[in-house]
């Protein structure tokens, strides 16, 4: 749970530095940020694949290329979609998207998730060396 909420906050304050950046973006407040966020998530999760598949001939006759189109419809959904979070038009739709993953790759970079605490009950402190076998 811990690390959802991590990705949930860095995702936010990706989406407000993205907006800060790119002309035609905007956010009107943290909350706006947080619950676009979680509609960045469900498109992602649900939508994107869908447009994905259904644009496939055209991505394979761009080289990939498409699918940054494919990323800005989707910023441009969310946007519809989350009061207070603006995506202004396709092009600040297309930069935005561009920028936000790179600003995404940035912060999920620096900031490592969370290692869970327990380890499944065993003493590894017991266990012999790998390096102790005399041959």
């Amino acid at each position: 749970m811990p690390n959802f909420l991590i990705t949930w906050l860095l995702s936010a304050c990706s989406l407000v530095l993205t907006a800060q950046v790119v002309p035609g973006m905007h956010v009107n407040s943290v909350g706006s940020a947080a619950i676009a966020a979680v509609v960045l998530g469900l498109v992602n999760a649900f939508v994107r694949p869908l447009l994905v598949l259904l644009t496939l001939p055209v991505t394979l006759v761009t080289l990939g290329l498409f699918l940054f189109v494919v990323n800005a419809i989707s910023l441009q959904i969310v946007g519809a979609l989350t009061p207070g979070f603006i995506v202004g038009n396709i092009f600040s739709a297309l930069l935005g998207s561009v920028v936000l993953s790179f600003v995404s790759g940035a912060v999920n970079k620096f900031v490592q998730p969370v290692p869970n605490s327990h380890v499944s009950g065993r003493d590894f402190d017991s266990l012999p060396e790998s390096g102790s076998h005399s041959r």
